[in-house]
């Protein structure tokens, strides 16, 4: 499986101005709100409320903002949230899966077909280019907070597919079917984990000349401001961009 190619891991290591970070606040307040309303409001009882919580805290969202984000999923009128998947290509042909949390389809789909059209790509049918990517939970656990071998049995004895040993931390990857399972056994041995997130991951990976990678780098950032766009994974090698 290709390395890690997220959009999201990559801009957050950028400069951050603040109209920026109240964009990401909002995708996460948004991420917050639905989770608390499918399901408990207690995070501990709410596997899919604790990963969005433990994002917005990773973002540096302060409490406040979290508990809005809570409250917000009892009120009677709030609007009913769908994720919802699309797929397409970008420019020099690299495949993009672009997740959205939206209350509008029709929207969704016709912001992000436009952006795409404009720069030399589209938007494809459902299953154009997920047979490039490996759906697939992602859990990083800090080096400092367990030896090698510890984490390694750990994650065999919780039935995790595979532990790598980064740079930084120690990745774990699991099956989507089994990432909030895993992810709770893990929490009960390790105090506080990295990143936790269920991921597309390109099973191969493009690599782009420097100004073909400076004009996907435009089209990433366009979708990230629209409002509905939650995570956008690629198969182009985004290393240059760290």
């Amino acid at each position: 499986m290709a390395g890690h190619s997220h959009w999201a891991g990559i801009k957050h290591k950028k400069g951050r101005a603040d109209k920026e970070r109240s964009k990401i606040f909002s995708k996460l307040s948004r991420e917050i709100t639905v989770a608390a309303k499918l399901g408990d409001k207690d995070p501990n009882m709410n596997p899919r409320l604790r990963t969005a919580i433990q994002a917005a805290k990773q973002a540096n969202m302060p409490k406040d903002n979290i508990s809005r984000a809570i409250n917000k999923s009892e009120m009677s009128g709030d609007k009913n949230y769908e994720n919802l998947r699309y797929e397409g290509f970008g420019p020099s042909n690299v495949a993009l899966i672009i997740e959205t949390l939206t209350d509008n389809k029709n929207r969704s789909a016709s912001s992000i077909r436009t952006i795409l059209q404009k720069n030399g790509g589209r938007l494809g049918e459902t299953g154009s280019t997920a047979h490039m990517f490996l759906n697939c939970g992602i859990i990083h656990v800090e080096k400092g907070s367990i030896k090698e071998e510890e984490i390694f049995e750990l994650a065999t004895n919780v039935g995790a597919q595979d532990c790598i040993n980064l740079n930084n931390v120690f990745e774990i990857i699991t099956q989507k079917e089994d990432f909030y399972k895993i992810k709770t056994e893990l929490e009960k041995k390790i105090e506080t984990l990295n990143y936790s997130s269920i991921e597309w991951r390109p099973i191969n990976l493009i690599n782009l000349a420097k100004d073909k990678s400076e004009a996907l780098f435009e089209v990433l950032n366009s979708l990230e401001e629209l409002d509905d766009v939650q995570n956008i994974f690629t198969n182009a090698n985004l290393k240059n961009f760290q």
